[in-house]
């Protein structure tokens, strides 16, 4: 079952545009990491993969701040802590996830990191999307 966009901004907190940057960055990493997997693509380092993933989350924040802002001075004060916190929350979520699978697919760290180490942040997100889907109406 497919959720429709409305869900998806609903449960999610993400504007549409969000949405579609997130969605065009997770397609770009899709490309290069099967470049690198098929070894088309030696010179890339596993940072520069995920290098559109991170440049989203970098955009997404930007862009969570200008809206936070304008919430604000359009007296929506609690609308726009609650969301400029939701989406950072999000965001550095996802990117320590990011990072810490950076590291491991590169081994650059002295000790190896563990599985369980780097979903962490991964089931975080979810217990927080879960408490948030019950909340929604």
């Amino acid at each position: 079952m497919l959720f429709s966009l409305r869900e998806l901004v609903q449960w999610l907190g993400f504007a549409p545009f969000e949405l579609l940057l997130q969605a065009a960055a997770l397609l770009a990493t899709s490309g290069l990491l099967a470049l690198k997997a098929d070894g088309a693509a030696t010179g890339l380092s596993w940072w520069s993969v995920f290098a559109p993933l991170f440049a989203a989350d970098g955009l997404s924040t930007y862009f969570t701040a200008i809206v936070s802002v304008r919430l604000f001075q359009d007296g929506e004060k609690r609308l726009a802590v609650l969301r400029l916190f939701w989406i950072l929350t999000l965001l550095s979520l996802k990117f320590v996830f990011e990072m810490l699978l950076c590291q491991k697919l590169g081994e650059q760290s002295h000790e190896p990191l563990g599985y369980g180490l780097i979903m962490s942040p991964v089931f975080i997100l979810l217990q927080l999307l879960m408490i948030r889907a019950c909340r929604v109406n």
